[in-house]
């Protein structure tokens, strides 16, 4: 029997197409600079099989200590929709779903992130939706330091 789940949402808005921002997610030339990165912290691994059903890794060295995330695409539909598994053995063996949703608006895109995740994880929510906004916050420099 499934466990029951909670989900949350972080949205940001971006002054780049839709195609670039969802490009940034799956092209490691790009997902390693901030996808899952810390300001402290200096990613070590960035692994992406950007296919239905294929897998990521990415891992970031935080105070000598490795922190990786793994997880499996289980839908992409550019420049629109990604969708994909999330895992951090380090600290649970729990399997969350986060659902990217990316649209086109007058100046860029608005992104929409889901995550959904164990109910009984809820009183986590806070520290979730924090760290989703500091890497999405992120992303607008990170991604595309030229810019």
């Amino acid at each position: 029997m499934d466990k029951p789940t909670t989900t949350l949402q972080v949205t940001h808005q971006y002054d780049h197409p839709p195609q670039a921002v969802y490009d940034a997610f799956l092209n490691p030339k790009y997902a390693h600079k901030w996808f899952f990165a810390t300001e402290a912290g200096e990613m070590v691994v960035c692994e992406i099989d950007a296919s239905v059903g294929g897998k990521f890794t990415m891992t970031d060295r935080r105070n000598g200590e490795d922190v990786a995330h793994v997880g499996t695409f289980l839908e992409l539909d550019p420049p629109h929709r990604i969708v994909f598994t999330l895992q951090v053995p380090k600290y649970s063996d729990e399997m969350d779903t986060l659902e990217i949703d990316i649209k086109p608006t007058d100046y860029g895109c608005e992104l929409t992130l889901t995550h959904t995740y164990a109910a009984e994880h809820e009183e986590n929510s806070e520290q979730y939706r924090a760290g989703w906004n500091m890497i999405l916050g992120n992303f607008r420099t990170w991604a595309f330091p030229a810019d």
